[in-house]
């Protein structure tokens, strides 16, 4: 009998506790890259309480996000992601959020001065246009 016939399937959906831990993980590692202060790093996940994104930052496995804060996560983690394919030198890559950009998204400002609008939508955008860049679009 094979594992699936047990009941075990091995295509089930990760967990939301597995996808909270994984993304946590992840956006902390990202944050250092990027050299992200607490406040910073607060604002884009979502502005929880400074109590919940200490206990996120020591026990991510104990996170059991919900939908937004994960929706973030997935577009940082989009962003990142696009950088390194988009800039190949990792340096460059993780410097490139916190410079200046003259793109009209950004206004002479830089991707994170973006993304600190605090929305969702903020994310998106700036995971969009380097989305964007990637494929040709922009």
């Amino acid at each position: 009998m094979t594992a699936v016939a047990r009941g075990a399937s091995a295509s089930a959906p990760p967990t939301n506790k597995a996808m909270s831990a994984a993304g946590l993980r992840a956006f902390f590692r990202i944050a250092g890259s990027w050299g992200l202060n607490t406040e910073e790093q607060m604002v884009l996940l979502g502005a929880p309480g400074r109590s919940t994104y200490f206990k996120w930052k020591s026990a991510p496995e104990a996170a059991d996000l919900k939908r937004d804060t994960l929706e973030r996560l997935s577009y940082i983690l989009g962003i990142y992601k696009s950088l390194q394919i988009l800039l190949p030198d990792t340096t460059a890559a993780d410097a490139w959020v916190k410079k200046t950009n003259t793109a009209p998204l950004f206004g002479g400002k830089s991707a994170l001065d973006r993304m600190l609008g605090g929305n969702t939508g903020d994310l998106l955008a700036v995971r969009q246009y380097l989305d964007a860049r990637r494929g040709g679009w922009a």
